[in-house]
């Protein structure tokens, strides 16, 4: 089971939320569709008890520090993500230019694209599963949400927390 999120947007509270519950199930991965913000926020993240990525968002505004940081906590943050996780080629941008994210979607290269962005909460199947877990943050919606992702079975599940 692979955890998803994006655009955390500096709330502690949130990301702390997030991280016990990727915890609690017992995730073998975490993934971060970008706007983590600030630096400081890679010390929460490396509360999981899994590996973790991240990929740039438009409002990381000191990468540099942010990717010293994710590293420096054992995990990795880059502008775009492309792994191979049990057999499923795995894409993640954070999805500021939709003609992008839609071009990943129909490029048949990858099982799953994941991006982040428009804090609104995606799962869509066609031949690619397209994943967005919307906000963890809640800043624009409200709502905390994250993703739970069966790569195996190419199954994903938004939840709110």
């Amino acid at each position: 089971m692979i955890g998803i999120l994006s655009d955390s947007h500096d709330n502690i509270t949130a990301l702390e939320t997030a991280v016990d519950f990727f915890n609690d199930e017992k995730v073998e991965l975490v993934l971060h569709a970008g706007d983590v913000v600030s630096p400081f926020m890679a010390k929460t993240l490396s509360k999981l008890d899994c590996p973790f990525k991240i990929s740039f968002g438009n409002n990381d505004g000191d990468r540099i520090t942010l990717q010293k940081r994710t590293s420096e906590v054992g995990g990795t943050a880059e502008d775009f993500i492309d792994i191979v996780y049990r057999k499923k080629r795995i894409g993640m941008v954070h999805g500021t230019n939709q003609a992008i994210v839609g071009a990943l979607i129909r490029s048949d290269i990858f099982d799953i694209v994941i991006s982040g962005h428009t804090h609104t909460p995606l799962v869509n199947r066609t031949k690619t599963l397209h994943i967005n877990p919307g906000e963890v943050s809640g800043v624009l919606t409200g709502k905390k949400t994250v993703a739970l992702l069966d790569q195996d079975e190419l199954r994903a599940e938004i939840i709110t927390l």
